[in-house]
């Protein structure tokens, strides 16, 4: 792809309407990136679900799902007792494995500063959420309150 309909590409995607917007969302998923990782080799659902600390059932089946139907993962039912289901990349889920393998080299190599800019942002939020001194209106000079009648 030539650099400009890269970044016609990439522009595109913000647009609610582009096919491929779903698709990034996926990849962005946190759950599908770390299964796409943990599938190195042929895995079984427990085997998978045993490597992705925090994950449910629940959600890993619905991201194993989403994978297979976007032809990132095979599904092959294993002819065992009692049958087993067994997971694998496929060619189009394999070539992820070059851009994540950067995107997670860059995230490494970033994380310190990255934590150094969210301690600053925090900081920064904690003083604006800090409560501020009272307000003290200066005392006229005739000891009347500004702008008031007095009530002698």
């Amino acid at each position: 792809m030539a650099t400009s309909e890269a970044g016609a590409a990439v522009n595109g995607a913000h647009r609610a309407d582009d096919p491929s917007r779903p698709i990034l969302e996926q990849i962005a998923d946190k759950w599908s990136m770390t299964v796409l990782a943990v599938l190195s080799e042929p895995r079984r659902f427990n085997e998978i679900k045993r490597q992705l600390e925090g994950v449910t059932q629940r959600v890993l089946t619905q991201t194993l799902r989403r994978l297979e139907r976007n032809g990132m993962i095979r599904r092959q039912v294993l002819p065992t007792s009692p049958v087993g289901v067994e997971y694998s990349l496929t060619r189009l889920g394999e070539s992820l494995r070059g851009p994540f393998s950067q995107l997670h080299t860059w995230a490494v190599d970033n994380t310190d500063e990255i934590r150094a800019h969210q301690r600053e942002y925090d900081r920064r939020m904690l003083d604006c959420r800090a409560p501020l001194p009272p307000v003290v209106a200066p005392i006229p000079p005739d000891g009347l309150s500004a702008g008031r009648p007095s009530r002698l």
